[in-house]
């Protein structure tokens, strides 16, 4: 399909590398929860977005899944906490952070009922939603829904087009809709996934990417990858390119860390992050290395304090 001719949205200052978390207790599979994650609850949810607001995060973020089949509940669990009913309930506690779904699977819905859920949300946050959206990976999830999840990417590109007209324009054919969202012109839509397809979508209708599971050493070729297919289907568009990074702890940790955790002095790890920086990238979803909710709260009360100030990327003419 042709992408909706739209001017893409840029959110994040010239040179700054932002950064923000996927928040606590909202998804507890194994791949993504800590430990002490599966005996806490909302409380330890509020600290964590609390402490965001507070230590100048751009963003938090909530998963999406409706339901987990049976076969995949052992490691992906069944508690995935609903992403916009989550983030409402947290933009009524906080004040700047940016509200991010990653992912939020539009195949999932009609296009104009996520665009009126998000732009509600957008409304009462003053502005903070950024639309975070993939294809979705669970084929037994699409079947209860009772959809075809051979055609997700399509479905996905539909449904991309389809909410940013609804955002665009108040009326869809002989429909309208409000509210409005209060970003103007629209919020952004940052696309997730790694693969070839996912590349070629952030590309042709994204203002941003969310990569699932990039490593470092491979970041380069898929952000070439998505630049040349720019450069094709619209040439100039502004993509603000982010990455997953690698654990992080800041300071001195109470035991020995693996390899693949960063660790150490503010000035280490920024220096460290900052190559992200070099590569093009322009915002940072950090996964701290914690004990308990208290561990996680300190570490990024320190990483905003101490690492944040550090960062940048090189300003782009």
């Amino acid at each position: 399909m042709t992408p909706v001719g739209h001017e893409t949205v840029s959110i994040i200052p010239e040179g700054q590398l932002a950064y923000g978390m996927q928040l606590p207790t909202v998804a507890l599979s194994t791949m993504v929860a800590a430990p002490w994650e599966h005996e806490a609850g909302t409380p330890e949810l509020l600290a964590a977005a609390q402490a965001a607001d507070r230590a100048g995060f751009f963003y938090v973020a909530v998963c999406d899944h409706i339901v987990i089949p049976r076969d995949k509940a052992e490691t992906m669990s069944t508690t995935w906490f609903h992403p916009v009913a989550t983030l409402a309930w947290v933009a009524g506690q906080t004040e700047r952070v940016n509200l991010l779904t990653n992912v939020y699977v539009p195949a999932y819905r009609h296009p104009l009922e996520s665009a009126k859920m998000f732009s509600t949300l957008d409304t009462l946050s003053g502005g903070r939603v950024i639309l975070g959206v993939g294809a979705g990976h669970v084929e037994g999830e699409f079947e209860a829904l009772g959809l075809d999840f051979a055609r997700r990417g399509e479905e996905t590109n539909a449904a991309i087009d389809g909410i940013v007209e609804a955002w665009l324009h108040e009326y869809v054919g002989e429909v309208g809709a409000r509210p409005r969202p209060m970003r103007q012109p629209r919020p952004p839509v940052w696309v997730g996934g790694s693969s070839a397809p996912a590349l070629r979508r952030v590309a042709e209708r994204g203002d941003g990417w969310i990569p699932q599971g990039t490593p470092r050493r491979r970041m380069p070729e898929s952000i070439a990858s998505i630049l040349e297919h720019r450069d094709r289907v619209r040439p100039g568009a502004h993509l603000e390119l982010g990455v997953i990074t690698e654990a992080i702890h800041v300071g001195t940790p109470r035991e020995e860390q693996p390899r693949w955790v960063l660790h150490g002095e503010p000035e280490l790890i920024a220096e460290s992050l900052n190559e992200y920086g070099d590569m093009g990238v322009s915002h940072l979803q950090i996964r701290f290395v914690a004990a308990d909710c208290a561990e996680l709260v300190d570490q990024m009360e320190r990483f905003g304090a101490e690492v944040g100030p550090l960062l940048r990327r090189p300003v782009t003419r």
